[in-house]
């Protein structure tokens, strides 16, 4: 048969193919008639190859959990047949034990742990030099002794146990109750006696500027004794008529009182610093107060940490400010002249004058340091004038105080929560300008004690009697836990004072300048005092 012949097509084929010939043409008119009304088919998206598609999210590949399988050994090299019965037991113990050392490290642990045995990194733990302590141990316990009458009875020495059952026997005054003697309206910030003898006088400044007075010499009169006894008589007016304390107050300054001192010269007179930026001077004789010291221009902003009066020269003042100012001014001179010095990049909380040798000033910053300084010789130029520095000692956070004796012993205390006493023997002889090195500067002792007073007490300072009467040196410092502590220069307790009625921390402590009385003052504005 011929290649080219045509093929003749059967009856049913050809219906076939009419059949098909007609569904394609109805298919192709439905497609028309979609396209007319709008619902035709949209076109196929383009290749990646014709433009530039939104990339492809990749399916989150499933996490397979791996099995724990044993470290792989060489069967010859442990003397095993390859296959053999001793080998396949020796995998599958090997096994076994992997899956138990990894099941074991995720088991929770429920005895004891000691963190020397689970350092992950860094240096070795040493429980003594534990930086954990100083956080943990911040918490105050109120009215939770940390010294008392045991201490005292167990104490072998018979000068110090004297001293101590001294001290301790000082009793709260039982005029009126703490909680009663609002001597200021808000917090108390500083705190002085007048050096009379005859009576405790005291005056305290506050947070807005006022200074309170208080005459610790008044009593609470009793009551009335048919009036208790009366059957008629109400509760409610026996309490209107008990007798508030007799407390004056003036508002001397528009901003924190920071420091308050007599002169040494006129008992009458009473210096006071504030963050006002001012110093003035309180005659109580006159009823007047005088502004001593103040920037030239009122917008100017300097607040002031302290006040000291020169022993020596009585009109020459210093003061501190929050800046690291230490300054230098005299009363007679007009308000605004002043000399200061740049001793400190960031704020001194606190300073004081060596007692017998007022060249040397003490000064304590949010540096961390303890400077020594020497009046006597003043170097530099412009700005950089500046006394000599003697010595410095650093500590590990920031120093809030420091304080000097008559004994050259200077006390500070810091928010690494110890209270350190520096001892600096024939500080009189020394020529001007000295400087002492590190090994010097090292505190003779250290006392731990809890200085973390947070926002609402103000900082704790521990303050030297001037003049103690047996010449045992000795210091006060308020306690977190409600109390008043007390300790010597060589850094041993002699008294934890309390009682009841203190609701507060009494947290700005004092002594008198010559007798054994304790006063302290709490951030709501009440005084404690002990005699």
């Amino acid at each position: 048969m011929a290649r080219n012949a045509t093929v003749e097509l059967s009856e049913y084929e050809k219906q076939r193919q009419a059949n098909i010939a007609e569904r394609d043409a109805l298919l192709k008119q439905l497609a028309l008639d979609a396209a007319s009304v709008g619902l035709a088919p949209k076109g196929a998206s383009k290749s990646k190859s014709s433009g530039t598609n939104a990339p492809r999210k990749r399916a989150a590949a499933k996490k397979v959990k791996e099995e724990v399988l044993p470290k792989r050994t060489s069967s010859r090299l442990a003397g095993l047949t390859a296959d053999s019965e001793l080998a396949k037991r020796k995998a599958e113990d090997e096994y076994v034990a992997a899956q138990e050392t990894a099941r074991a490290k995720r088991q929770r642990v429920s005895d004891d742990l000691n963190l020397s045995d689970i350092v992950v990194a860094g240096k070795q733990w040493d429980k003594s030099e534990n930086f954990l302590v100083d956080v943990v141990s911040r918490g105050a316990k109120p009215y939770e002794r940390t010294f008392g009458e045991t201490e005292v009875k167990q104490t072998t020495d018979k000068e110090l146990r004297a001293l101590r059952e001294k001290m301790s026997g000082l009793e709260l005054y039982e005029g009126f109750e703490p909680n009663r003697i609002k001597i200021t309206p808000e917090r108390i910030y500083s705190l002085g006696f007048h050096p009379t003898v005859d009576k405790p006088l005291l005056f305290a400044g506050d947070k807005l500027g006022n200074l309170g007075i208080f005459d610790a010499s008044q009593s609470n009169p009793p009551l009335k004794t048919e009036k208790i006894k009366s059957e008629s008589h109400d509760e409610d007016s026996s309490d209107e008529e008990d007798p508030e304390p007799n407390i004056t107050s003036f508002h001397l300054h528009t901003r924190t009182i920071s420091s308050l001192q007599f002169s040494p010269l006129s008992p009458s007179h009473l210096y006071t610093s504030s963050y006002d930026s001012s110093l003035r001077l309180l005659d109580l004789t006159l009823s007047t107060s005088t502004c001593i010291y103040a920037p030239a221009s009122p917008s100017t902003d300097a607040p002031l940490s302290g006040i000291e009066v020169d022993p020596v020269s009585p009109h020459t003042l210093y003061f501190s400010s929050l800046d690291g100012h230490v300054g230098r001014t005299d009363t007679r001179a007009p308000p605004h002249t002043a000399e200061t010095w740049q001793l400190s990049e960031k704020k001194i909380g606190g300073f004081s004058l060596h007692p017998t040798c007022p060249h040397f000033v003490a000064t304590a910053s949010l540096d961390r340091f303890m400077r020594v300084w020497d009046l006597r010789k003043i170097e530099g130029r412009g700005e950089g004038r500046a006394p000599a520095l003697v010595g410095e000692h650093e500590s590990r956070l920031s120093v809030s105080h420091a304080a000097f004796n008559a004994a050259g012993q200077v006390a500070t205390a810091s928010y690494d929560d110890t209270v350190k006493i520096h001892s600096f023997e024939g500080m009189g002889a020394w020529g001007a300008g000295k400087a002492v090195g590190e090994r010097e500067m090292r505190p003779g002792a250290v006392v731990r004690h809890n200085n973390q007073t947070g926002r609402w007490v103000t900082i704790l300072r521990a303050q030297w009697q001037l003049l103690p009467g047996d010449g045992i040196q000795r210091f006060c410092i308020g306690n977190m836990n409600r109390f008043v502590d007390v300790y010597t220069a060589k850094g041993e307790q002699l008294a934890q004072l309390g009682g009841e009625g203190i609701t507060a921390v009494p947290a700005v402590a004092q002594f008198h300048p010559t007798n054994d009385w304790i006063a302290a003052g709490t951030a709501s504005g009440k005084l404690c005092l002990w005699m």
